[in-house]
């Protein structure tokens, strides 16, 4: 694990108490996210699991489960996998890296990956999306979210924690362009303003991708 992956994985830890309270029920004000999974719950059940990439405290995975989608959460974090299986019992969740996942070649159905691109380095968004090319069965469906815009954002503190992170922005044309690089089809692009007084006030990307050929 590199200097800043530790760095991140210690803040989130320290913070994960505090980010479960303020995140953990986001969805009740996000109709749009909610139509979104809504509409990738349809695409992929049944058809095997589903990861909530980087799922803090486990909201999407609930939310998909909740539609009977066979979902499971991974996170960087220790502390937030401990939180996601204290709110979610009866799910999986575990700790992992998304720039080296313990998942063997084509075995997961969908990624849902809401704001975890966020802290990967422009340098290693192409290694790191090939990463979750690779898990993904032939087809599969990644779901992507983040933060529109350009350059980074380096905090020191968050949420009264010291979390020293940094945030990068990316155009929804940026990202398309990294998913063809590392083997996706584009299937859906969309964008949205924040929704006030309930989140960060940064447009939103929301990219629908899925694996093309059938090689790891």
């Amino acid at each position: 694990m590199d200097h800043l992956t530790s760095e991140l994985q210690t803040g989130y830890d320290s913070a994960a108490e505090d980010y479960a309270e303020k995140f953990y029920h986001e969805l009740r004000h996000k109709p749009f996210d909610r139509e979104l999974l809504d509409r990738f719950a349809g695409k992929v059940r049944g058809l095997g699991p589903v990861c909530d990439l980087g799922c803090g405290p486990g909201q999407i995975a609930r939310y998909l489960h909740e539609r009977n989608v066979d979902a499971f959460g991974v996170d960087l974090s220790w502390a937030m996998v401990k939180v996601a299986q204290r709110l979610n019992p009866g799910l999986y969740f575990e700790q992992g890296d998304m720039q080296a996942l313990r998942a063997a070649d084509g075995t997961w159905a969908g990624i849902a990956a809401f704001y975890s691109i966020i802290h990967t380095p422009r340098e290693s968004v192409v290694s790191t999306l090939r990463e979750l090319r690779r898990v993904l069965r032939p087809n599969g469906l990644l779901l992507l979210a983040f933060h529109i815009g350009t350059g980074v954002i380096h905090l020191d503190q968050w949420l009264d924690k010291p979390l020293s992170v940094d945030f990068f922005l990316f155009s929804t044309a940026e990202m398309e362009g990294y998913l063809r690089e590392s083997g996706f089809l584009i299937e859906e692009v969309l964008e949205r303003a924040p929704y006030r007084k309930v989140e960060h006030p940064s447009r939103r990307g929301y990219i629908v991708a899925a694996r093309a050929g059938a090689e790891p």
